[in-house]
């Protein structure tokens, strides 16, 4: 007799059958479709085959315990039974439910990190991940890289902070090494921090190499970059500002407000993906200086600033087009950018 054939014995004599047809019910039992309706997932505890079992059948993907148990007994030499997350198909049999515990790929979970999120941010988006464990280690602004990152239940979140971490040292480093000549930024650090200003700057990724170039040009000339977010960054002390930028901090006295300082700021306000890092290592060449909002989600730019201011007038004008709340007042416009 093979081995499925004394397995199938063993578990025909556990579960104390008896008779002529004995051998072909018990691999009925084995082989026959689960309760399971649909599809599902389940995060199998460690334990012994008891507790495991108990946890199939509470989920609906095993119909009897004891059943189980006779299969994981009768089968023992196939391997031992893995705890994690696992998936399970609809009418899963015995074979098939010891077949995903044994031997199949527990469920990848993503984790996504969006291009310019800022530090905290990105702490309370790991600490929400479902599965994951141990605590976030503390991150400086700007050095994980926003991705789609896998991982399985049970995994640790220093860990991710690890993988981003390393993904983001590489992109930028990869960025900086292919970088165009002769430009305004000394290190890739210094390129680190224009590419998240560029990301805070535009959502738009076509738009990222021109809003680049309008920064590196107003470098080279000593002109202050005169960047929205920038003064939001101040304004909320490294969180997101939960309202309109106003006249008071445009004019306040932070180390980053390039309305008052000229060239970077002393840090990255956020963390850019591989694009704006791209866009400001390999900037669109332009003479444009500035830019303002369209209206559309990009931007309009300009080369003088009667054009820009020109551009002004007519984003304004979008906004008063828009319906606006009694009582509320419209954000204070870029000036000068």
């Amino acid at each position: 007799m093979g081995r499925v054939g004394r397995a199938l014995l063993i578990l025909l004599l556990l579960l104390g059958l008896a008779g002529g047809g004995a051998f072909l019910y018990a691999r009925q039992v084995y082989e026959r479709p689960g309760p399971l309706a649909a599809p599902a997932q389940l995060v199998v505890p460690r334990g012994g085959a008891e507790a495991i079992g108990a946890a199939l059948q509470r989920a609906g993907i095993i119909g009897d315990g004891r059943e189980f148990l006779a299969a994981v007994w009768a089968t023992r030499g196939q391997g031992p039974l893995r705890a994690g997350e696992f998936a399970f198909p609809a009418g899963a049999s015995l074979r098939d439910v010891l077949g995903v515990l044994r031997t199949a790929r527990p469920v990848q979970r993503r984790l996504t990190i969006p291009e310019g999120l800022m530090a905290r941010q990105i702490v309370a988006l790991i600490d929400r991940a479902e599965g994951l464990v141990g605590e976030t280690p503390p991150i400086d602004e700007g050095d994980l890289l926003p991705e789609t990152y896998t991982y399985q239940w049970g995994d640790n979140r220093a860990a991710i902070v690890r993988r981003a971490t390393a993904a983001m040292d590489e992109a930028l480093r990869e960025a900086w090494a292919d970088r165009a000549p002769n430009l305004p930024i000394a290190s890739a650090r210094e390129a680190l921090v224009l590419a998240s200003i560029v990301e805070r700057e535009t959502a738009v990724a076509a738009e990222r190499p021109r809003v680049a170039s309008v920064f590196i040009n107003r470098l080279r000339r000593g002109m202050p970059l005169q960047s929205d977010p920038t003064v939001a960054y101040a304004a909320a002390d490294g969180a997101p500002l939960e309202r309109a930028l106003t006249r008071a901090d445009l004019e306040r006295d932070h180390p980053f407000n390039t309305y008052r300082n000229r060239g970077l700021t002393p840090g990255p306000i956020a963390s850019p993906g591989k694009e704006s890092l791209r866009a400001v290592t390999r900037p669109e060449v332009t003479d444009l200086l500035y830019f303002v909002a369209d209206g559309s989600g990009g931007h309009a730019f300009a080369r003088t600033l009667e054009e820009h201011n020109r551009n002004v007038a007519r984003w304004r004008e979008i906004e008063r087009a828009r319906a606006t709340p009694a009582g509320a007042s419209a954000p204070a416009p870029s000036s000068g950018r």
